[in-house]
């Protein structure tokens, strides 16, 4: 069970992101799958736009669709993780050494 839901603060959201970032470095699946729910839960979050402070403030525009790629970056890890580890990657025939009698 994850540990990040809809209860979770936008703080622990953000540090979960931060913290399970290194999925690939580390090759952790566990991670990874973190990282995947704190995408998603920061798009439903974040604001595309925030303004803070009136005159003078300052602007933030966020591009949700930075995250969307990170998201899907960590998927295809996740996907050619499982591969390597069920072995369910791609094999190709070697017919080098073959004879015909």
């Amino acid at each position: 069970m994850s540990t990040l839901s809809s209860s979770s603060t936008l703080a622990e959201i953000q540090a979960a992101y931060a913290d399970n970032a290194s999925y690939a470095e580390d090759a952790s699946p566990a991670k990874a799958r973190v990282f995947v729910t704190a995408c998603r839960l920061l798009l439903l979050y974040l604001p595309k736009r925030s303004v803070s402070g009136g005159r003078g403030g300052t602007e933030v525009e966020l591009d949700p669709r930075l995250i969307q790629q990170e998201m899907q970056a960590a998927n295809r890890w996740l996907a050619s993780s499982r591969a390597a580890v069920t072995g369910g990657g791609v094999v190709y025939a070697d017919f080098d050494n073959y004879r015909d009698y």
